[in-house]
């Protein structure tokens, strides 16, 4: 299955809901690419011997990566842990997940600050640029297990929004002119 992204509705019901607009609006790859978001699909059940993974770790300098999985029987805090992840927040460095298994969603703000919704499943690895607000969740199915990965040490620290006076707020809105 591709990676599927679309525009979202202004609903406050379940986050955990798909969210589409009525008719549906699709966002193309291009669109995610414009905004500095890559998605690859990889084969998820030899991630530990991938050799395209590696290659891919080696290419982004991603030395550090880590597992997590998001499921209430093995994520302690498991419903406050939801709730912090979706959270409208940017990171000073780029976020990088792989899905192993299960099902998740991330969203990002596309120029307009319209929320693009980001459909992943297994295989799906997305890279989200420093300065992005973004927010992550689960869908219905209310479990995912992922590959973090990080250049360097992991830096947990998110800033939620507003972040604009930030400097890499500042870099990443300054890479979208011309896109």
């Amino acid at each position: 299955m591709e990676m599927e992204a679309w525009y979202m509705d202004s609903s406050d019901e379940d986050q955990r809901r798909p969210h589409r607009l009525e008719p549906n609006q699709s966002a193309s790859l291009g669109a995610l690419e414009r905004l500095g978001v890559f998605h690859r699909k990889l084969n998820a059940d030899i991630y530990e011997t991938d050799p395209e993974l590696e290659q891919i770790r080696k290419d982004q300098g991603y030395s550090y990566k880590d597992i997590i999985t998001i499921h209430k029987d093995t994520l302690p805090g498991y419903e406050d842990k939801l709730k912090m992840f979706f959270e409208e927040h940017l990171h000073q460095d780029d976020e990088i997940r792989y899905i192993l298994d299960g099902r998740a969603y991330f969203d990002v703000r596309d120029k307009e600050d319209r929320w693009i919704r980001i459909s992943m499943s297994k295989g799906d690895l997305i890279t989200l640029p420093a300065g992005i607000y973004h927010r992550f969740t689960l869908d219905e199915t209310n479990y995912t297990k992922a590959m973090r990965l990080f250049v360097g040490e992991p830096v947990w620290k998110a800033y939620n929004r507003p972040a604009d006076d930030l400097d890499i707020r500042s870099k990443y809105m300054a890479s979208l002119q011309g896109s």
